[in-house]
């Protein structure tokens, strides 16, 4: 498709359709690109393209992504590879606004690794319009969740197709929806409000006079604890922007095309391995004979020595720009360690990361105590999670059955990180004799048999771990990462 223009004014709507990853180590492949170039004045379709890709590898093509998105081996069989439409991607997106739904977290990602694979430079964008994220700060959560076949069958749109080219048509549809009603809102907000039509916590988001969802989180909060907000404001909007009935929802401006600004796929570390976060500290470098838990580390707390008052979180720095919960006591990064754990389930290795390592886990029965320290730091990482803009689905950290006699239950996850061509776990495992010794059974290695012997269902052990917030690929919550095991012999 030729494009025109020399400014490349026009915002650039775009989806992807992908394979759906089915092993460890398996990436996505993009099975079709569409995109329509809009007007920014009028909010009509000048442009539009779309095209089936064929996967170098058509065995990715798996009964799980044909239903994601309907797409067939047969239907991408004749279609060209990326490589062949690269060109066109290239000239439709480079220079422009960039807008999608989920776009950072997922579109972008896709579109860098696919040019990546090709070994040529990928598009960059003047501006970003994700309309996940700027909806669910200026719209609120009226129609529900925050997905787009949720949003379009609340505004009467039809049902979402999950093929490129009606994707972006009906986000298009959608955001002009929902600015039409902010602007509604926003010339008698007294009746609106008055009237119960849209929520107070909606109407709040909604008036937030463009502030960014960092910037919005610096809105105070009552609590028994502390929701701090040490975040960086957001560069302020051009005039223009904050009349425009799309680009108002612009909550950044990105104004040097060349800036790296998609490239997260750090972001998906955040629900993975925390490597950076979890070497410091993870590694035992005592004898690897006999070692004893140094009960007086202060780097550790016991439930009877948290003070829930003192429980903190804060948003801080982390990947490009982009920012995760920190949870702190006394201002420093919370970790509990807790005896006597009563192993309820085993060792899971259902899932892997991005990396294709394997997420081990297993489940703890949790004391009262435990419960209560959880609970109400569950609360405070929400609470942030909500105000900072996120459109997550939050999972509580205590894991509760209503109906059933069984105690509550916490999930303990074992960090992996790579080691060379292998991965391995980053939490150092003892065997405790008594009740000041201990020996090693293994230390950063990686046989999840032998791991899976020691887990069993009804041994008990002590744990050190550490509160670890996240938000990916639309859940969030609080991970409890295992630094220290302590497993009782016999």
């Amino acid at each position: 498709m030729a494009v025109t223009g020399e400014d490349r004014s026009e915002i650039a709507f775009f989806d992807v359709e992908t394979t759906v990853p089915t092993r460890p180590g398996q990436g996505f492949a993009i099975l079709e690109f569409g995109s329509i170039l809009v007007c920014p004045k009028k909010l009509v379709e000048l442009h539009n393209y779309s095209t089936l890709i064929r996967p170098a590898d058509l065995s990715r093509i798996s009964s799980l992504s044909v239903r994601c998105n309907g797409i067939t081996k047969d239907a991408v069989v004749s279609a060209p590879t990326f490589a062949d439409i690269a060109d066109s991607v290239y000239e439709i997106l480079h220079g422009r606004i960039w807008a999608g739904h989920n776009i950072l977290r997922f579109d972008c990602a896709r579109i860098r690794e696919a040019f990546a694979e090709i070994n040529r430079p990928a598009p960059e964008p003047k501006g970003t319009i994700d309309s996940l994220a700027l909806l669910t700060q200026k719209f609120g959560r009226r129609a529900g969740d925050m997905k787009m076949a949720t949003l379009a069958t609340y505004f009467g749109l039809g049902q979402q197709t999950h093929r490129s080219l009606d994707d972006v048509r009906m986000n298009l549809e959608v955001l002009k929806y929902c600015a039409t009603v902010l602007f509604l809102e926003s010339s008698l907000p007294d009746i609106f409000t008055d009237n119960s039509w849209v929520s107070p916590n909606a109407t709040t988001r909604s008036r937030s006079n463009g502030k960014s969802p960092i910037e919005h989180a610096g809105q105070s909060s009552s609590s028994n604890a502390k929701v701090d907000h040490r975040s960086e404001s957001s560069p302020p909007q051009h005039t223009v922007e904050k009349n425009h009935p799309i680009l108002s929802l612009a909550t950044r401006k990105i104004d040097d095309v060349n800036s790296n600004t998609f490239n997260l796929s750090a972001i998906g570390d955040q629900m993975d391995s925390m490597e950076e976060d979890l070497k410091n500290g993870s590694t035992s470098q005592e004898s690897p004979s006999r070692v004893v838990l140094d009960r007086s580390d202060n780097d550790f707390l016991e439930p009877d020595d948290v003070s829930i008052p003192s429980i903190s979180v804060t948003l801080s720095p982390f990947y490009r720009g982009t920012q995760r919960i920190q949870i702190l006591h006394l201002n420093s990064p919370f970790q509990i360690q807790c005896a006597s754990l009563k192993v309820r389930f085993g060792i899971s290795t259902k899932f892997v990361d991005n990396a294709g390592r394997p997420r081990l886990s297993f489940v703890v029965d949790a004391s009262p105590s435990l419960c209560k320290i959880l609970d109400a730091t569950d609360s405070l990482a929400k609470e942030l999670s909500v105000n900072s803009g996120s459109s997550s689905e939050w999972r509580p950290v205590v894991t509760r059955k209503p109906g059933f006699f069984n105690s509550p239950t916490v999930r303990l996850h074992l960090p992996t990180v790579a080691d060379g061509e292998s991965s391995r776990w980053a939490t150092d495992i003892y065997e405790k004799e008594n009740s000041s010794t201990q020996k090693v059974v293994f230390s950063n290695r990686n046989e999840v048999d032998e791991l899976s012997s020691l887990l069993t269902p009804g041994n008990i052990l002590d744990a050190c771990f550490a509160l670890d917030a996240y938000d990916y690929q639309q859940n969030a919550g609080i991970r409890l990462v295992a630094k220290k095991l302590f497993v009782h012999s016999g």
